[in-house]
């Protein structure tokens, strides 16, 4: 939107990293401190914001953000138009409150970045007119780095290991579980197999190490905790193993894709909408560990499939999938808004 000198406000929370961003960009911000999910008086602050401002519409990225554009409508009058992003592929809660902010006459548009989430979301929606699918995009120019061999330097790997990585941060849907269950299927039948789970905990790091240590994997898997440099890491790796039971699209399959790196994967939310099976990669149902490490062997095994994936895989993500088009369709959505 800078670029094409189309005017805008972030508003985002005081000091956050996004704040400090918009700072050093030269982006205007209207920073808050968040006090609550709910805060009338933010609210009524945007509400004065949107008409000191001339502002033309709110996009509500979260629900709490969600939530104060619809009390600033609601309760203070504001006029302002609100479209919202829907991420996740939870159902909406069945609660008076849910279903008011969502079917509020200021919501204009419900933007799904995939269609399993419209389809999650639709019976809630008395107006269906409202919900389009416009699917998260990535920066592919970030996986343009040549690769080190670190990982095989830190954990003192063989030269010969084949490297199996997950990238999700340690939460119960990204179903680390099914990811330990599938690495002890595979070790079963060669042993040159090393697992990386690469994210920062979201409450289960203690649950994962706790399986990993029960089944006797400590020299198998590894956790590396948050970490910064996941174009790297994944163009180390040899197979990109991706095993959640809910996931609103699964950005973390796109990065593989960036990284020409083959996926394995379950049929999660909108995964299926990147991961075409037996085209841009392999896919199996929630939980089966035992199809995922069918998968995962066939890779290792047929090089001529393994590339056949890479190729149709960079070929969506380029068409499909990249943070210009995801960029340039939300900007024709917000002039049909206006």
């Amino acid at each position: 939107m800078k670029r094409q000198s189309i005017p805008q406000i972030i508003a985002c929370v005081a000091d956050a990293p996004l704040n400090e961003w918009c700072i050093k960009q030269q982006i205007p911000c209207f920073p808050y401190q968040k006090r609550a999910s709910l805060d009338p008086i933010l609210s009524f602050r945007i509400r004065q914001l949107c008409r000191q401002q001339d502002i033309t519409h709110i996009h509500a990225h979260d629900s709490h953000a969600h939530t104060f554009a619809f009390v600033a409508a609601s309760i203070f009058g504001n006029q302002t138009p609100i479209l919202l992003s829907r991420r996740v592929d939870f159902p909406i809660k069945h609660s008076f409150f849910s279903h008011l902010k969502y079917n509020h006459s200021s919501i204009r548009k419900i933007i799904c970045v995939s269609h399993s989430i419209k389809r999650v979301i639709s019976p809630v929606i008395k107006d269906s007119d409202k919900l389009t699918v416009i699917h998260s995009g990535i920066d592919v120019s970030r996986f343009q780095v040549e690769a080190d061999d670190s990982l095989r330097a830190t954990y003192q790997l063989n030269p010969n290991a084949k490297i199996i990585i997950n990238v999700a941060a340690l939460s119960v849907h990204k179903d680390h579980a099914t990811f330990i269950r599938t690495a002890e299927r595979l070790l079963q039948q060669r042993n040159e197999l090393v697992f990386f789970i690469v994210g920062g905990d979201a409450g289960s790091e203690q649950d994962i190490e706790a399986l990993i240590e029960e089944k006797g994997l400590n020299d198998h898997i590894f956790l590396t905790g948050y970490r910064t440099d996941i174009p790297n890491l994944l163009r180390q790796a040899d197979v990109f193993l991706f095993t959640s039971k809910e996931e609103g699209l699964g950005t973390s399959v796109l990065d593989a894709f960036a990284a020409q790196l083959p996926v394995v994967t379950t049929a999660a939310g909108g995964i299926s909408e990147m991961v075409v099976h037996h085209e841009t990669g392999y896919l199996a149902a929630i939980g089966d560990d035992k199809e995922l490490a069918t998968g995962v062997t066939r890779l290792l095994e047929d090089n001529e499939q393994r590339l056949s994936y890479i190729r149709a895989a960079s070929q969506l993500l380029t068409t499909e999938f990249t943070h210009q088009k995801m960029a340039s369709t939300t900007i024709a959505l917000y002039r049909t808004v206006i």
